[in-house]
């Protein structure tokens, strides 16, 4: 009998304004990988425009754990390409999970995934869902507080991660660490206690997102109006250039309709949760 695993992974927004490298939480997009042994053949179908041989960055997260000889890889996807969404950190999770599975290894995927993704955060929510703080090579998980909801911007022009990370200086001066510091304690004081004026406030940042904003200068327009058009605030999801409105629930359909006149035609508006849940794997 030919072994069949199907792994579904979350997308995911990271550094959630000051958590640079270490906040991040998972969202309702998907991308799904359905690895089929099929001995004496290796082979990457989908009909998405990424790599169908071993530089597949499934194939990658795979072939960590074990070889892809005799494996074909199906895979598709809900999560935009190229947003800072995730998209990178949910295909290395979807191979590691699949070999893990199949092969019941029990591996650290984390420390796998940070690996082969360069920092924790997106891996962190990919595998486990929910908000999660990456510290020591670990990661801390928990659920988003009653009424909280998330929209995201995403333009139809892309700006590479590695352009977004050129950008930013090896330090920083102390007085804007220091804010950081202080606004990502607040922001994770209101999301663990439901308190989403706290949330508001700790969504603040002076580390990345105005450094930044010369690459999608109407991304960093809008994290600038949000709370004009009603949100609790805005942030650049991980580096770009999609934009992650954060709401509560009762405001969230009104703050849809808002966003999407002001995106134009220039981006798309998504109406997302926050997911709970993180990688799923399931035999076939």
């Amino acid at each position: 009998m030919q072994r069949r695993r199907v792994v579904r992974v979350p997308a995911s927004s990271a550094n959630l304004g000051p958590g640079f490298d270490t906040f991040c939480a998972a969202l309702g997009l998907h991308m799904e990988l359905e690895v089929r042994e099929t001995p004496g053949t290796f082979a990457v179908e989908t009909d998405l425009p990424i790599a169908t041989d071993r530089r597949n960055l499934a194939v990658r997260g795979f072939e960590c754990l074990h070889p892809a000889d005799g494996f074909t890889f199906r895979i598709t996807s809900e999560i935009p390409l190229s947003g800072g969404l995730g998209t990178s950190a949910a295909a290395c999770v979807a191979g590691l999970v699949a070999a893990d599975h199949l092969f019941e290894l029990d591996a650290d995927l984390l420390a796998l995934g940070t690996e082969l993704e360069g920092h924790p955060d997106n891996v962190a929510a990919a595998l486990h869902g929910g908000f999660v703080v990456c510290a020591d090579g670990e990661a801390v998980r928990f659920d988003a507080p009653d009424g909280l909801e998330a929209v995201l911007v995403v333009p139809h022009e892309h700006c590479r991660t590695k352009a977004a990370r050129d950008v930013l200086p090896a330090e920083v001066p102390m007085a804007q660490a220091v804010f950081n510091i202080a606004h990502g304690a607040l922001l994770m004081a209101g999301l663990a206690t439901g308190d989403l004026d706290l949330v508001a406030r700790g969504l603040a940042d002076e580390l990345h997102q105005d450094r930044r904003a010369h690459l999608f200068p109407r991304s960093a327009e809008l994290v600038g109006r949000a709370r004009e058009l009603g949100a609790i605030g805005a942030t650049i999801s991980g580096a770009g250039p999609t934009v992650l409105v954060w709401t509560g629930y009762e405001a969230t359909g009104g703050i849809v309709e808002a966003l999407r006149a002001q995106a134009g035609d220039w981006a798309q508006v998504l109406r997302t949760p926050f997911e709970p849940t993180g990688a799923d794997v399931r035999a076939l």
